[in-house]
């Protein structure tokens, strides 16, 4: 019935007589096969991270003999399934969102081709409203805030948590069926990047992702002209939380290119043949960038080039002495926590991209767009 097995996920998928009592989050499964047992489990893809799924709603699943359920009446039979998940963890952010939600959910929903119900735990409202395209395209049911239900919703399948592939980020086996998913939730037109050999006139479109608290450009002003000077069209901006605008102007782009963080996520929104340019700042965190957005980039059909910034391109360098650890040996301050390395690395740190450099990437970006 439940899968513990994997590393980032539990999962529990029941078939028979089930109850889900509303706001108690208590599954009930009754048979006349099992005899009483007790599991819990916490429907969120994230389930070694601690910070994450203390933040997570437990749900009990009470397997009790089928004579017993006279005790739990329904009050609302569906003849369709169920999926139950949480909103709970990181799912915020826009990358967890991503990350740890919708692709998890459209992996494990789309089998049932739209019939079928979502049933959430620490629901937030604002998520939903976000994310209502995509969620209407898996199920065209509406969704069930079970926490603050009072039914005793009776089905005849239920599936808890949503399964996720271990330590890939913003993957699951069918990628490319994921994005092409979101190219028809949204309508977007195109499915290729522009190729410069058939298009010599027409300027590429690059996007500059900007961030306005931390890890924002410096010089942005210099990195917009040195683009245009290559032959780019520029469109700078930061991403908002209009999933509808954003992934329109996302999909109109030939190159985006942006700091490691949330924003760079909206990459799913990219034509195959794109290209991304994350900009890594300092702090040793190759492998985060990789991870994160790197590999899957590559698995979404995109072609990936990393900015890794120098000493001298980060604001770091005005805040602390020259020979002092946080700019010579980033890897001593990963080894005192996350929650040290992230107050530096990601929150205190700013970029002045060397415009020479820049434009050597742009360059070959451009090259990537003639093949």
């Amino acid at each position: 019935m439940c899968d513990t097995s994997k590393r980032r996920c539990d999962t529990c998928e029941m078939k028979g007589d089930i109850r889900i009592q509303g706001n108690s989050s208590t599954i009930y499964v009754f048979s006349s096969h099992i005899g009483h047992v007790l599991r819990t489990i916490k429907p969120y893809a994230r389930k070694g991270d601690e910070n994450a799924m203390k933040k997570v709603t437990t749900f009990t699943i009470k397997s009790i003999p089928k004579e017993a359920k006279t005790m739990l009446k329904c009050t609302k039979t569906h003849n369709v399934p169920a999926i139950v998940f949480s909103l709970g963890g990181y799912a915020e952010n826009n990358f967890h969102a991503f990350s740890d939600v919708v692709l998890p959910l459209y992996a494990t929903s789309r089998e049932f081709n739209r019939e079928v119900k979502f049933l959430v735990t620490d629901n937030r409202s604002w998520w939903i409203s976000k994310f209502q395209e995509l969620l209407h395209k898996l199920s065209r049911f509406e969704i069930i805030d079970i926490d603050r239900d009072n039914e005793v919703h009776c089905f005849s399948s239920v599936v808890v948590g949503l399964g996720k592939e271990d330590k890939k980020e913003l993957h699951i086996e069918s990628v490319k069926g994921f994005t092409s998913f979101l190219r028809s939730s949204f309508s977007l037109d195109r499915f290729t990047a522009i190729n410069l050999t058939n298009h010599q006139t027409k300027k590429p479109r690059l996007l500059i992702v900007s961030r306005s608290k931390t890890r924002a450009f410096m010089n942005i002003n210099e990195m917009v002209h040195a683009s245009q000077d290559l032959g780019f069209e520029v469109i700078v901006t930061e991403m908002n939380e209009n999933l509808t605008r954003v992934s329109r102007l996302v999909n109109s782009c030939d190159v985006m290119m942006g700091v490691h963080g949330a924003g760079l996520t909206n990459m799913v929104f990219l034509p195959e043949n794109s290209i991304l340019i994350q900009v890594v700042p300092l702090g040793e965190m190759g492998w985060i960038a990789n991870t994160y957005f790197g590999e899957p980039s590559k698995a979404m059909g995109l072609r990936y080039l990393e900015y890794k910034a120098s000493k001298g391109e980060s604001s770091l360098v005005d805040q602390y002495p020259v020979n002092h650890q946080v700019l010579v040996d980033p890897f001593s301050i990963q080894r005192k926590g996350w929650d040290v390395y992230r107050s530096i690395y990601l929150d205190k740190q700013n970029v002045t991209l060397n415009i020479t450099r820049l434009k050597e990437t742009l360059s070959t970006a451009l090259q990537l767009l003639y093949s």
